[in-house]
């Protein structure tokens, strides 16, 4: 299995344009979850995990794939941008290294998604060290050799997924406060850190405030870009991380509703699938 095998989501005819991607139609899977919709959040987990496991997600790695499947089925309708696929939610994803032997400093990656290998690559030991590698100590296994990552979400990964998902959007004062929030929750400090993300935050949100075209306007996947590596501490999002973000963020919003796919709303969704994998 390799990276050239993977089936790009927008190859084949223009045939079924209604019909969502599922894992069947571009990864080599069986079973259950070869007939399930690669959904957003499927797609933000492998993220993790790549950046876990490499300091990056590489190119058409399997988290591109399932991150392209999953803005398509978004786009047509048929999953949320909120949404787990059944099996991938309860069963995980994981990115495993082994040491090629005869092969100083490689590495064969191999990327599951509910047990199932998707999609294998040679990595040099010097792409895998870095921020976010394993490298750094973090959370990180090393049982035989082999290197896996589990796939409970962060702080940080809950405000990169927010970057991504609502990436195009102004950034405002409810965003500046709920990253205020997030950053908080993750480093148990009751100040904005000089530099940081929600010091970046405040400062777009009032640029904002003076700006007359949206494109003059920084958006919110400007501010929360690398938010996971940029955070000095992180940790598992919890329940009650996600409500202290979600009533930072309607206080400071005048219409008093959370921001689809921003920084509360991630939080709410990193919390949800952490609780139901206790």
């Amino acid at each position: 299995m390799s990276q050239q095998q993977l089936r790009r989501p927008d190859q084949g005819s223009d045939e079924g344009r209604g019909e969502p991607i599922r894992y069947g139609d571009v990864f080599p899977v069986v079973g259950d979850l070869a007939d399930q919709t690669i959904a957003p959040r499927d797609a933000a987990l492998m993220h993790s995990a790549e950046s876990k496991a490499l300091g990056h997600t590489p190119k058409g790695g399997a988290a591109s794939t399932m991150e392209s499947a999953a803005t398509r089925n978004e786009q047509r309708g048929v999953v949320g941008h909120d949404q787990f696929s059944p099996t991938p939610a309860n069963q995980g994803v994981s990115v495993t290294q082994t040491a090629m032997p005869g092969c100083p400093g490689q590495r064969l990656v191999t990327e599951f998604v509910a047990g199932q290998a998707v999609t294998q690559y040679v990595v040099n030991d010097e792409e895998r060290t870095g921020p976010g590698g394993n490298q750094d100590g973090q959370r990180g296994q090393s049982i035989g050799g082999v290197s896996t990552w589990t796939d409970k979400m962060t702080i940080g990964e809950a405000l990169s997924a927010a970057g991504r998902g609502a990436a195009d959007k102004p950034v405002e004062m409810s965003d500046a406060a709920a990253i205020e929030a997030a950053e908080s929750a993750a480093t148990g400090l009751n100040t904005v850190l000089r530099g940081g993300m929600a010091a970046s935050a405040q400062s777009a949100a009032t640029v904002n405030a003076r700006a007359t075209r949206d494109e003059e306007k920084i958006k919110l996947g400007d501010v929360l870009q690398d938010a996971r590596m940029r955070l000095p501490d992180d940790r598992e999002v919890t329940r009650g991380d996600a409500e202290r973000v979600m009533r930072a963020e309607l206080r400071n919003n005048l219409e008093v509703c959370s921001r689809p796919g921003g920084v509360a709303d991630s939080m709410v969704a990193a919390a949800r699938f952490n609780q139901e994998h206790q």
